[in-house]
């Protein structure tokens, strides 16, 4: 006989039949659970706005309040703030007396340029001069001689006055005692006034040589001192063949050989400065309206900072950036400074306090500031603002945020002209 499965058949308890429903729909129901949050997900993102992007591609930011601090922050060159080159003064064979790195003192001879031609032109210069100086001492010996001889020809004139004067009163007695005739004594009046015309020509001629001999006495000596003054430029000048330390300080680059013939105003060599140092920066060209020379200004090295102003403000934008210098206060510079050193160098141009701020990001380029996506959930929406002034990394918020709001600093630009959007 075959076997069949009532053996295996076993009854079931009235308990177990009247299962109660909720435990029938159990299960359904909590496999229908992540269809219902999926599909509410999709719901809520299409009522967000009707266009949807990846908060991956953004940046939010959120406003609060506090101290904005304008400021620029950059790094600095340390140069020279002097450093003059010298050149040679005229064409020659240079002699050096240092080589570059050498420290110098004042005054102190760095070298020496042999110019034969502007020896000799200060030799000759100088025999004109005493050919000069020897004429002029010869007009004022001749205006000498002349004035003597004027004041000799105008005393003879005098006495010749007095005796014509004399003879007229000896004829006037004796025509009165009829011993001389009228003739004699018209003859007499003639004399006294030919020697009144003669003593007043003289008077006058002695006037004029003066004159003549003191302006061609003084002519003379001007043309002598003209040429003094080109002996003096010349003597200069040799003494400028012998280059000097313009002050205590180091020897820099030295731009020729020993024992180069070189040509007149050639470089030679440049003295450097220890002990004025300046910090050279660079700065976006936006900031350089804000720029201006005595601005307060921080560098630091090795961790210590130290008060410097602007210096300088170059007036030219080159790469859209603005070149500037930082000079220390009072002198007070990092010890052990070197040329091109680098530095980290922040300029304070102004200090808001307790004001609404949000970080800076590309939104404020975009539309001048004037717009910003405010952040809800996980809804952004464009909205109406105004910015007020700005550092390298806060914006201040006049009004259209309250503190605690959240925008899109960056990555707003992929919105277009939506007036609200989803970011999942």
């Amino acid at each position: 006989m075959i076997p069949d499965t009532s053996a295996q058949d076993r009854p079931l308890s009235s308990a177990s039949q009247a299962r109660p429903a909720w435990r029938r729909w159990l299960w359904p129901a909590l496999a229908a659970l992540p269809v219902l949050a999926l599909l509410a997900w999709v719901v809520a993102g299409w009522g967000a706005g009707s266009r949807s992007y990846d908060a991956s591609r953004v940046r939010v930011a959120e406003v609060k309040r506090g101290d904005l601090v304008r400021d620029i922050s950059a790094d600095g060159r340390v140069i020279t703030a002097n450093s003059p080159t010298l050149y040679a003064i005229a064409g020659g064979t240079v002699s050096l007396q240092v080589v570059a790195g050498d420290a110098v003192k004042k005054n102190q001879p760095l070298a020496v340029i042999d110019s034969p031609e502007l020896r000799s032109k200060l030799v000759q210069e100088e025999s004109t001069l005493a050919s000069m100086e020897a004429e002029a001492s010869r007009a004022q010996l001749d205006a000498r001689i002349a004035r003597l001889n004027a004041r000799k020809a105008l005393d003879q004139a005098e006495i010749d006055h007095v005796a014509a004067q004399r003879d007229l009163e000896r004829y006037e007695r004796g025509h009165a005692g009829g011993a001389v005739s009228n003739i004699e004594l018209a003859s007499a009046r003639d004399e006294l006034k030919k020697a009144q015309i003669g003593l007043k020509t003289t008077q006058s001629d002695a006037g004029l040589q003066d004159q003549g001999a003191s302006l061609d006495a003084r002519n003379k000596r001007l043309l002598a001192d003209r040429q003094q003054a080109v002996v003096a430029e010349l003597q200069r000048q040799v003494a400028a063949l012998t280059l000097r330390a313009p002050f205590d300080g180091q020897v820099g680059q030295v731009q020729i050989s020993q024992g180069t013939n070189v040509a007149i105003n050639a470089p030679i060599l440049s003295v450097v400065d220890l002990s004025e140092f300046e910090v050279e920066i660079r700065v976006p060209e936006s900031f350089a309206r804000d720029l201006a020379i005595g601005v307060p200004a921080q560098v630091t090295s090795q961790g210590t900072p130290f008060a410097a102003k602007v210096s300088a403000v170059s007036p030219e934008v080159v790469n859209g950036e603005v070149t500037a210098r930082l000079r220390f206060d009072d002198g007070k510079q990092p010890p052990g400074l070197r040329q091109n050193q680098r530095l980290s160098a922040r300029i304070v141009l102004d200090t808001r306090q307790d004001v609404l701020m949000v970080e800076r990001g590309p939104f404020v380029e975009q539309d001048g500031g004037r717009w910003a996506w405010v952040v809800d959930g996980r809804s952004a929406t464009r909205q109406p603002i105004q910015t007020g002034t700005s550092s390298l990394g806060y914006v201040e918020i006049v009004s259209g945020l309250k503190e605690g709001d959240r925008i899109v600093v960056s990555g707003s630009d992929q919105f277009g002209d939506a007036e609200r959007v989803a970011i999942n």
